[in-house]
């Protein structure tokens, strides 16, 4: 029987950099291992909390722990180097002055304070650079929403929809829960706190009262939250307000009409109530996303109903659908997404699917609008 064939340095440093999934936004996630010309281990890390170290930091810190030297070693990164000064250091620069000798990279950093200056840096240093080709595909797709924001200046927006398998998220009465089971439901929620964010609506506020927190995963940030709510409807006893967190987030709320009264309470709250009028007296969809986007948002998690989920989709503004299909048929109830009617059926929006999934007894189904991923 023959053995397992040992992960490549660089496919190494891409299982570290999926350990910062759910830690290091709005910085990419991004993970460095460190090592000798024959392939030895000295260190290895990932980019922790923003703020905080980054991944060639990390593995930097991991060598000295271990008691070695990284003079003439190898470093392999999934995100070129940072070049500028911003919460923390510039990572190019503690890559040289340690003594690296070679940095194979995965992808070239978005960001237009880096592009290509990080990489400009270790050359100029005496860094010998080269770039693992097969690894730029999963280091973007590990920071779609980074990519987003930087090249898009908006964030990437994942809707989540659980539902029949005949696409009905509720009954025609509104109720829904519990659609799927339990296994699928604490999976959304792992889901919800990779995002930066969790997109509603005001009609599933007032209709579920939801918390729209990450209680059913061990978590180590709170995504922030929200909330379309064109007339400031918004309950001050809603239990999004209640909820108590471990770690803080915010509450952006945005209207198309103003309200000072409401407006005044909610921010007494502690959210944050944004004006972005639209046409027919509903906020500006794209115009809040970019919006959020200033707000250093990459991955939006978008949980919302049948008609916030037909805007968003009407107006071309979701990126990728999470779909959890229970095995059930309900028959006439509320659909996925309401928008239409289409007069053609080559005007339907056109999805790649990826990664099924049976997560319990239901398929979850990854389903990106074709192309989208070419940004």
């Amino acid at each position: 029987m023959s053995s397992p064939i040992p992960p490549s340095p660089m496919q190494r440093a891409l299982a570290l950099a999926r350990q910062a999934l759910w830690l290091t936004s709005p910085n990419p996630r991004v993970g460095c291992i460190i090592t000798t010309a024959d392939g030895a281990v000295l260190g290895e890390g990932h980019t922790q909390r923003a703020g905080q170290a980054h991944a060639e930091i990390m593995a930097l810190r991991d060598a000295k722990a271990r008691g070695h030297s990284v003079q003439g070693a190898t470093a392999y990164v999934t995100l070129e180097p940072c070049a500028h000064q911003g919460r923390t250091g510039p990572c190019c620069d503690a890559l040289a002055q340690a003594g690296i000798t070679r940095v194979v990279v995965g992808a070239s950093d978005p960001n237009p304070l880096v592009a290509g200056q990080g990489l400009a840096r270790l050359k100029a240093a005496g860094v010998q650079i080269e770039h693992d080709t097969q690894a730029v595909a999963l280091s973007r797709e590990l920071n779609l929403g980074f990519f987003s924001r930087m090249q898009r200046h908006k964030p990437w927006v994942r809707m989540k929809i659980a539902a029949s398998v005949d696409g009905q998220t509720a009954l025609e009465n509104g109720q829904s829960q519990w659609i799927t089971g339990p296994e699928a439901r604490a999976d959304g929620h792992a889901w919800r706190a990779r995002a930066c964010a969790v997109l509603t609506g005001i009609g599933t506020v007032l209709e579920d009262d939801p918390l729209l927190d990450t209680r059913l995963v061990n978590a180590p940030r709170a995504p922030h939250l929200v909330i379309v709510d064109s007339r400031l409807e918004t309950p001050l006893t809603a239990k999004l307000f209640q909820t108590k967190l471990d770690t803080p987030r915010h509450i952006w709320i945005y209207a198309a009409v103003d309200h000072p009264d409401r407006r005044a309470a909610l921010q007494a709250l502690g959210a944050t109530v944004t004006l972005l009028p639209g046409p027919g007296g509903k906020v500006d969809l794209p115009a809040l996303l970019r919006d959020l986007a200033q707000r250093e948002v990459n991955e939006v998690h978008v949980e919302a109903g049948h008609k916030l989920n037909g805007s968003l989709v009407r107006e071309g503004l979701v990126d990728e659908f999470l779909l959890y299909l229970a095995p059930k048929l309900i028959g006439q109830g509320r659909g996925m997404a309401q928008f239409g009617p289409l007069t053609q059926l080559s005007e339907a929006l056109s999805l790649t699917f990826n990664d099924p999934t049976l997560i319990g007894p239901d398929l979850r189904l990854l389903a990106r609008v074709t192309g989208r991923d070419l940004f």
